[in-house]
């Protein structure tokens, strides 16, 4: 009996719908950044590559 009583109240209690909001938003969040530093890396690669080229040169000292 006291089992019931117990999960009734737990089902009434809105505070683990809270949280499982939250960890969602916290998730979209999460793949949001991890798209941009993803993307921000792949678009970042050309610029060092080009530095890497013009410093191996101008250590050649074929500038």
């Amino acid at each position: 009996m006291r089992f019931m009583f117990t999960l009734a109240r737990i089902a009434k209690c809105e505070r683990g719908a809270t949280v499982v909001e939250y960890g969602l938003i916290l998730a979209l969040v999460f793949l949001a950044v991890a798209g941009g530093i993803a993307e921000l890396g792949s678009s970042d690669e050309g610029v060092w590559t080009n530095v890497e080229k013009k410093t191996t040169t101008a250590m050649k000292g074929n500038v």
